[in-house]
């Protein structure tokens, strides 16, 4: 039964940058944790951290009930999977996989059968007597998980290790990764750029930003509950639509460039705190998913625009319509920018709607998308914190 722990793990380098500040998290035995973030965010910094191929400049890292701080890598009890696979291109498949206990020097027959069962399970029997060079980058890959599963760690960090395979492949050995894991029930720590990637795969998901934790939730509440601008932004394919808006008198609507929306009080239950906004402007969030095509039994409340643009994607289409409002961009989303500023708001009002393939629009025509107004978000326009309680 063996987890990891971070506390307060900090990480500055000689030049005085800071790759993470103070990351808390706590990953149980058995659970799947993805990191993500955009790039330069130190979420590989902080695996190397827990991998102990980097050092720690405070803060201390636990596997199971001990500290492995100031124990060397070798010794932590731990399997990596990177990115680049790793493996040793005169060796045979069989003999990459069965490494680590030729080194531990497992007797011959004992590691032929150890050998044969990963391959079963990881769909490489019939290459077990090829080099890497002679495999495609799934089976490498496979390879690579192949060599972890036999060291039988008591934990797996995997460095985007399907960042180098095709869009296809990646699907479908995400769902492998995740079998097998889940077979093998071992703490897991899997760092990734790609949000897609980490929701579907994390049982949680901790997004960092410029080193510093965002939120760590599974992918559910990280979708429909972000706790700030940046996450809302990130998480969520297409993004999150931000727009400025001003809470109206009563906190019972809010005014949208010239629209108004109302909100109703199972809103205003819901998220109380709206009433302290009250002719104050905030950042209205909308999920493209969360608009429809109006129709009249669905919801009294709509956006309207103009249609510029339709992306048919076959299960489903994104349509682009302008709007007078303000779009906000959350800097930061692919940067590392700490905070909202004025130069952020653009005068470009365009929504992103995700809608049904068989709904007839027509750029250049004005659209009316239908919304449920307890989907909506609320951002404070200042600090980009969710407007909650």
């Amino acid at each position: 039964m063996t987890s990891i722990t971070l506390e307060k793990l900090t990480k500055v380098y000689a030049n005085g940058f800071e790759a993470i500040h103070e990351l808390d998290l706590e990953i149980a035995h058995g659970e799947f944790m993805v990191m993500v973030g955009p790039s330069g965010c130190g979420k590989t910094t902080a695996l190397r951290m827990v991998a102990g191929l980097e050092d720690i400049t405070s803060g201390l890292v636990r596997i199971g009930d001990r500290i492995v701080n100031d124990i060397p890598a070798k010794q932590r009890d731990i399997a990596m999977i990177f990115q680049n696979y790793a493996l040793y291109p005169n060796m045979t498949v069989a003999k990459n996989i069965g490494f680590a206990l030729k080194v531990r020097k497992v007797p011959k027959q004992e590691i032929q059968q150890k050998v044969s069962d990963a391959a079963t399970i990881l769909g490489l029997t019939e290459w077990l007597d090829r080099k890497p060079a002679q495999l495609s980058g799934g089976q490498r890959q496979r390879v690579a998980m192949g060599r972890a599963i036999l060291r039988e760690p008591s934990v797996f960090l995997m460095d985007e290790p399907l960042s180098n395979l095709d869009a296809m492949l990646r699907v479908r050995m995400r769902a492998e990764v995740m079998q097998i894991q889940r077979r093998l029930g071992v703490a897991t720590l899997y760092v990734t750029h790609d949000q897609v990637e980490a929701m579907t795969m994390g049982d949680r998901v901790a997004v960092l930003r410029a080193g510093i934790l965002q939120q760590c939730d599974t992918p559910q509440v990280l979708y429909a509950a972000p706790v700030n601008l940046f996450v809302a932004a990130f998480i969520g394919s297409p993004a999150m639509n931000l727009l400025a808006a001003t809470v109206a008198e009563g906190a019972n609507a809010v005014l949208v460039g010239s629209q108004r929306i109302e909100l109703g009080p199972a809103v205003l239950a819901a998220r109380p705190a709206l009433q302290r906004y009250a002719n104050h402007e905030i950042v209205l969030g909308i999920r493209p998913e969360d608009l429809a095509v109006n129709v009249a039994d669905r919801s009294t409340e709509v956006l309207q625009g103009d249609v510029v643009l339709i992306e048919a994607l076959g299960s489903d289409q994104l349509v682009h319509f302008s709007t007078d409002a303000r779009r906000i961009e959350a800097e930061g989303t692919f940067a590392e920018a700490n905070s909202l500023t004025e130069g952020t708001l653009i005068p470009r009002g365009e929504v992103v709607a995700r809608v049904d393939p068989r709904a007839t629009l027509v750029p250049g025509r004005r659209g009316q998308f239908a919304l449920e107004p307890l989907r909506l978000q609320f951002f404070d326009r200042s600090t980009g914190e969710a407007i909650t309680t």
